[in-house]
């Protein structure tokens, strides 16, 4: 038996075991669901399948998402898998899968005096990040910055920037989101 039949076979005992746990009677299930007595009768007998028309009131007037009303099994893993890498000595996280419009990274860097020099840098867009360990030297159009754990920042990649590591004992982390534009810049050599 495939597990699609084993999931059909045991949607009748499950239909009969929600109606007995609220204590309710064919007659009350019917009223609440628009459905005849006789019709649930034969679905939680097994003597015919269900419809997603006849399931569907049947999970309104149980309070259950129909996936429980019927125990369909789990559709696979929902996680993420994305490799990290590294680029200009910092280590990059997507956080999403990459689809266009705005991306998310977990950005690591290491401590400062592994990095290279700072190099302003401009391009289209806005980029926002949060400091989530450490602290980071956020360099902009000739302004410093520290911001430490907990801190935000969001500005125009327009003007010139840089962003770094402030201190040089351990690394600092911070979630960065930007657009295309950005990633382009930010992510590959130019």
């Amino acid at each position: 038996m495939t597990e699609d039949q084993a999931v059909l076979q045991n949607i009748g005992p499950r239909l009969r075991n929600f109606r007995k746990a609220l204590g309710i009677t064919l007659i009350d299930l019917a009223e609440r669901t628009g459905l005849t007595p006789s019709t649930i009768s034969r679905l939680e007998r097994g003597h015919v399948r269900p419809t997603l028309e006849q399931l569907l009131p049947l999970a309104r007037a149980y309070s259950v998402p129909l996936d429980e009303l019927v125990a369909a099994p789990a559709t696979g893993d929902p996680r993420v898998h994305l490799r990290p890498f590294r680029k200009h000595g910092m280590i990059f996280v997507p956080l999403g899968v990459k689809n266009g419009g705005v991306q998310a990274y977990k950005v690591i860097y290491p401590p400062v005096s592994q990095l290279s020099p700072p190099k302003l840098q401009r391009h289209p867009g806005r980029e926002w990040f949060y400091v989530l360990h450490g602290a980071v030297r956020l360099v902009l159009t000739g302004t410093q910055t520290v911001l430490t754990a907990g801190e935000a920042a969001e500005f125009d990649t327009n003007a010139a920037h840089w962003i770094g590591n402030a201190r040089d004992d351990i690394p600092a982390e911070t979630i960065a989101i930007y657009g295309q534009q950005g990633e382009r810049v930010h992510i590959t050599d130019i």
